[in-house]
């Protein structure tokens, strides 16, 4: 953000060439700042052509951004969000879905000699149960856009013997030495 431009020069400035500065001064955002910057020298007089070159935009964004301004003033400016791709599942079966992972063990919904969940596992449960398809990646979205984090588990011996155990780690020492 260039500190020692000429455009910034003291002169009888209207509340809107102020909002413009305050607003340019505050954000962090580049882009917003850009913004704000093509809407100051279009208030300053400079024309669409003259802005577009100074800029680096073509003449067509530059008077996009005026038009927003004009609407709907410095929040007009304000990128509105990207949608994305609609959801396959809707929020009761996400919902649905976390309670029967959280709550349930893969061989009580069906799949026999499995203790755990994959993703591959909640893949097949969510196909079966609602014949919605994903893949791989796109489950892992789901997962953690939910809040599920997946890790394989790791096993503690409840019945060990921590003198046996403290026994071994000796003996492992020793072999690892010879």
């Amino acid at each position: 953000m260039p500190k020692s431009d000429k455009i910034f020069e003291q002169d009888n400035q209207s509340p809107e060439i102020q909002a413009i500065k305050a607003s340019m001064k505050k954000t962090k955002d580049k882009r917003m700042y850009q913004r704000y910057r093509v809407i100051y020298l279009n208030l300053k007089g400079y024309t669409n052509r003259d802005i577009a070159k100074a800029e680096g935009f073509c003449e067509h964004t530059v008077g996009t951004y005026i038009s927003k301004y004009n609407k709907g003033g410095l929040d007009g400016l304000i990128p509105k969000p990207i949608p994305g791709a609609p959801r396959l599942l809707t929020p009761e079966q996400e919902k649905e879905l976390v309670l029967v992972i959280t709550t349930k063990t893969p061989d009580e919904v069906g799949f026999p000699n499995r203790k755990n969940w994959y993703i591959n596992i909640v893949q097949q449960w969510v196909k079966n149960t609602w014949d919605v398809k994903y893949s791989h990646r796109g489950m892992a979205e789901v997962l953690y856009r939910l809040g599920l984090s997946f890790t394989r588990p790791t096993y503690t011996l409840a019945k060990a013997d921590p003198k046996k155990q403290e026994q071994f780690k000796q003996d492992f020492e020793l072999l690892k030495k010879i």
